[in-house]
């Protein structure tokens, strides 16, 4: 009687957005190498300079010959502070939203508004990590900048308090706009593409619900969300770097950047770090949902002590 009594325990949305962060955080551990060997690549060829890398093998063994294996990781304490606001707050805010228009029914959103909510998730999430970004955006670029020209941030919290001090506290939103547009071509490529890469593999009957299953279907919706994505992240990435000259900046905007490279570097430069880029993407959707899956077991089995076997979820 007393077990009918209770209700049935269930996990705290905190403890969810917590998770997602960390999973998140977990992720970016494996793949920032891959965000450092990306961002060099999209501002190579910056300023009609020749391009620095030809290609993302090029890269890589540049920035071990000329900063050695630990320069690969340059900016990691940007990228996991990115991760614990960027994907905090998204995850949080999608699972709340969806949540709401479940409805007392329960009954799941249909996709169009699952896609709605997934845009506006992102939307949030990027506003809030775009100074985390800025810091990374400057912190993995500044390695191939001659030795008088770096910035030379020791760390996340010092990119943060420099760039207050020395260009004012807007400057840590810089690029917001490309951002958010960004994240919101993510979030809605991602959610589309991935869900029809999942329902496509299991209908062939070769795949079922499993972490195979969701290893192909993500690094499929990471090609279809790179490709999409791409543009918008160059223009990002170039105005969250660039310098301010006698009180000219170089870039009026992001369609300022984007006819810039089309011009100067030709239009397929407009997908140029695209191998780091989608290579970074898969692995680290897939790592992220393994991580948070293991997490929300974990919390299921020894916390709430369930024991019934059901999968973490979302």
């Amino acid at each position: 009687m007393a077990a009918s009594q209770t209700p049935p325990a269930s996990m705290p949305n905190y403890i969810r957005f917590l998770f997602g962060g960390l999973a998140g955080m977990g992720a970016t551990l494996f793949v920032q190498p891959l965000d450092l060997i990306k961002n060099r690549m999209q501002l190579s060829g910056e300023g009609g300079k020749a391009k620095e890398h030809k290609t993302s093998i090029h890269a890589i063994k540049s920035v071990i010959r000329n900063e050695g294996i630990s320069g690969l990781y340059v900016g990691l304490s940007a990228g996991l502070l990115r991760q614990a606001s960027y994907t905090t707050v998204r995850m949080g805010v999608y699972s709340t939203l969806f949540e709401k228009f479940s409805g007392d029914s329960g009954k799941p959103p249909g996709f169009f508004m699952k896609a709605a909510i997934g845009m506006t998730a992102g939307a949030v999430g990027a506003f809030v990590g775009t100074p985390a970004e800025i810091s990374l955006i400057r912190m993995t670029a500044d390695g191939r900048l001659p030795e008088a020209e770096r910035r030379g941030y020791k760390n996340v919290f010092d990119a943060l308090i420099r760039i207050t001090k020395e260009e004012g506290i807007v400057t840590l939103w810089r690029g917001c706009l490309p951002t958010v547009g960004r994240a919101m071509v993510v979030n809605a490529a991602q959610l589309a593409s991935y869900s029809q890469a999942k329902q496509l593999l299991m209908s062939t009957g070769y795949f079922k619900d499993n972490i195979l299953c969701h290893f192909a279907s993500s690094m499929i919706s990471g090609l279809i969300t790179t490709a999409a994505s791409m543009p918008v992240d160059i223009a990002k990435t170039r105005i969250q770097n660039m310098k301010i000259i006698n009180g000219v900046p170089e870039y009026r905007g992001a369609m300022d950047v984007l006819l810039k490279v089309v011009k100067n570097e030709g239009f397929f430069s407009l997908w140029k770090g695209f191998t780091p880029y989608y290579a970074r993407l898969g692995p680290h959707t897939v790592l992220t949902f393994i991580f948070l899956e293991q997490m929300n077991q974990s919390y299921r089995v020894y916390v709430l002590k369930d024991t019934s076997g059901v999968g973490g979820g979302l």
